[in-house]
């Protein structure tokens, strides 16, 4: 199944959407910027997996500053300064454009009246720039940046912080994320959920909410 709810009884009637951005709204991959400066393949695929990894990211997003990040990683990897250095200065290049069909369902619901949200693990320094390249982030009302907070999804904290900012009831908003552990971690906040996979689904599982035209 594509989506979850909080029970097995019927789910209230959904008053808000709330979607994460990478890799629902937004492609990304580290590999996406550094194959514009690795020609070799397996160069690349070592570079992404052992020196500026996902998980090395994932201090950004949970709030690290990149200050303290990258003299760290150059001092264990000097012979690749330069490009961890882009990693600081080109992030944007690792997001290569929308996921197909999202940004559409987000106009589609935007056009119907329905309030829209975000909670995303970003870094709070890669944030701004990329959110100012973007005008569909004007369609949402709030959104929720782990790096500004400093908590990051799963963390139950992100989802009260969320649910107290938006102003919805948990039970009465709808999570759309990619990462099965963030969805079963709403749902355990009392959140609706659907994982993620392709628009297409997600469609199916709106107009069966009676959210966008069937």
């Amino acid at each position: 199944m594509s989506d979850v709810r909080p029970s097995a009884a019927a789910p209230e009637p959904v008053s808000a959407v709330v979607f994460d951005v990478g890799r629902v709204l937004f492609q990304w991959d580290l590999r996406h910027l550094f194959a514009r400066l690795i020609d070799d393949p397996d160069e690349l695929e070592w570079f992404v997996t052992t020196v500026v990894t996902p998980e090395w990211h994932f201090e950004h997003d949970a709030g690290r500053p990149l200050a303290e990040m990258l003299p760290e990683r150059i001092a264990r990897f000097p012979e690749h300064a330069a490009l961890i250095e882009a990693y600081a200065t080109r992030f944007n290049e690792s997001i290569p454009g929308p996921v197909p069909g999202s940004l559409e369902l987000v106009e589609e619901l935007a056009a119907r009246g329905v309030p829209l949200f975000a909670i995303t693990n970003f870094g709070a320094e890669f944030w701004p720039p990329f959110r100012a390249t973007q005008l569909v982030f004007d369609r949402f009302g709030d959104i929720v940046v782990s790096g500004v907070e400093r908590i990051v999804k799963p963390d139950p904290a992100i989802y009260a912080l969320a649910a107290r900012r938006f102003g919805h009831a948990p039970g009465r908003m709808l999570f759309i994320d990619d990462n099965a552990d963030n969805i079963a971690a709403a749902v355990a906040c009392g959140w609706q959920g659907h994982h993620f996979t392709d628009a297409g689904r997600l469609a199916q599982d709106l107009r069966a909410r009676g959210l966008i035209a069937g």
